[in-house]
């Protein structure tokens, strides 16, 4: 606890100071502060007018470039037509057409929809609806949880419980009980600087078979995993690694997830990257594309199966005690709809796929650029390992995320010392070859 006579705030406040934000190095950033007071298509702008070419669309959720008139538009409407609507034992006609859009969208049966807030939220709703399912099937001691190492599944309890990422779990106790973790798929000396899916790694697939046989399958709810795992540093899975997974999970009864939070809605050049990468999985995870970031919407998608299956008991029965205030706002769905067809509209996933390779090509050369181990495009986003300076693991990211924000007008996405890059979809080649010089620069430029 803070001491009892710190005395309180007194005087004129620091501007900076009330504000704690969020995964950031405040003092660091109090000191030398990163401010952004607007945005259009491929830039963002500082308060004194200066335009930051946009490397990762915002944090990966722009897919359709910043402040695109259809959308604000929208937002703006359905602002002054209703602000709010109950979440719970009522909806809005708008919910249901957006719900039904998505449906459309996902591969198979993935045709339920259950909206929540952020990327978290429907992490943790994904995963109890495993358990509910499980329970509605008699199988109750279905309890268990298995994520992967590096896996980034968000901020609350049981998304930082099945993750696996270091820093988000080591100060926050024992988190959920019964979870255990894959093996990371990415090895450097075999993978580096591959292009979309390696080829080796997918027999690391068979790490789930020596979970079952130690847990044993009638204990485990599910698995998840991100298809390309986006905050550790773009890491694309390898080839034939996700349908093994969907494989055995199919023999043992155990439920898969695909965290598609970053890699939905075009970021891997489809609706979701389930598709390109031929599995259906029983729940899908969605946000940040699905507004383009405007305003905060997440969701799960879910087979037909497990929606039915809760659709039990009486009529006038809840069937999931689980929702959110928030859940379907006016305002999300409102840009929900209207980035979905300016999605189709301009054929932004058809034009990822078609960007995919000069991007590729793009982000491939600076292979021997100064501090570069290891480069990895896949659709629309790369990561690109630094060497860390040694003792200090994480210094030269930061060094190259505020060398690029002032000295190079670039906005990049680090992951301690990951350049990850994920433009808009809306970007040219030009744009693309701008991204690469001003990195090349930035490289250049790093001690």
């Amino acid at each position: 606890m803070p001491p009892l006579d710190t005395p309180p705030q007194t005087g004129k406040p620091n501007e900076l100071e009330s504000y704690w934000l969020p995964f950031t190095a405040n003092r660091s950033f109090k000191k030398r502060p990163r401010l952004i007071s607007g945005a259009k298509d491929m830039h963002f702008i500082t308060p004194e007018g200066r335009k930051v070419l946009d490397a990762t669309s915002g944090l990966y959720c722009v897919n359709a470039g910043h402040c695109r008139e259809p959308i604000v538009k929208a937002i703006q409407e359905a602002a002054g037509r209703l602000d709010y609507s109950p979440a719970f034992q009522f909806a809005t006609p708008q919910v249901f057409e957006l719900s039904n859009q998505l449906a459309l969208m996902a591969p198979g049966d993935l045709d339920y929809v259950l909206f929540a807030n952020s990327g978290s939220e429907a992490v943790d709703t994904a995963m109890k609806v495993a358990l509910s399912y499980h329970k509605i099937q008699g199988q109750g001691a279905r309890t268990r949880f298995i994520g992967r190492e590096r896996g980034y599944h968000g901020v609350c309890f049981g998304g930082i419980s099945v993750g696996g990422m270091v820093n988000n779990r080591k100060a926050f106790g024992n988190m959920l009980m019964g979870v255990d973790h894959l093996q990371t798929t990415y090895n450097r000396s075999k993978q580096a600087y591959s292009i979309g899916e390696p080829d080796w790694g997918a027999e690391t697939a068979e790490e789930l078979l020596r979970l079952i046989g130690l847990h044993d399958a009638s204990t485990i709810a599910a698995v998840i995993v991100e298809p390309v795992q986006g905050s550790t540093g773009c890491i694309p899975p390898p080839k034939g690694y996700l349908k093994r997974l969907r494989e055995i999970t199919e023999q043992h009864g155990i439920l898969l997830i695909f965290d598609e939070v970053i890699t939905g809605f075009g970021r891997i050049g489809g609706a979701f990257s389930a598709e390109r990468f031929g599995v259906v999985p029983d729940m899908i995870t969605f946000a940040k594309g699905v507004t383009n970031g405007s305003v905060p919407m997440s969701g799960i998608m879910v087979r037909k199966g497990i929606y039915d299956a809760h659709m039990s008991g009486p009529d006038y029965a809840v069937e999931l005690f689980h929702g959110f205030t928030y859940s379907g706002h006016p305002l999300a769905v409102a840009a929900g709809l209207a980035t979905l067809h300016v999605y189709k509209e301009e054929g932004l996933f058809e034009r990822a796929r078609t960007l995919e390779k000069p991007f590729a090509d793009a982000m491939m050369s600076l292979k021997g650029m100064p501090h570069v181990a290891d480069i990895r495009p896949i659709g629309m986003m790369c990561g690109i390992d630094l060497d860390s300076v040694p003792g200090k693991v994480g210094a030269r990211g930061y060094d190259a995320l505020e060398r690029a924000f002032f000295d190079h007008d670039l906005y990049i996405r680090l992951a301690t010392d990951t350049i990850v890059t994920a433009p808009p979809l809306i970007a040219t080649e030009s744009d693309i070859a701008q991204i690469r010089d001003k990195i090349a620069a930035l490289l250049r430029s790093l001690d």
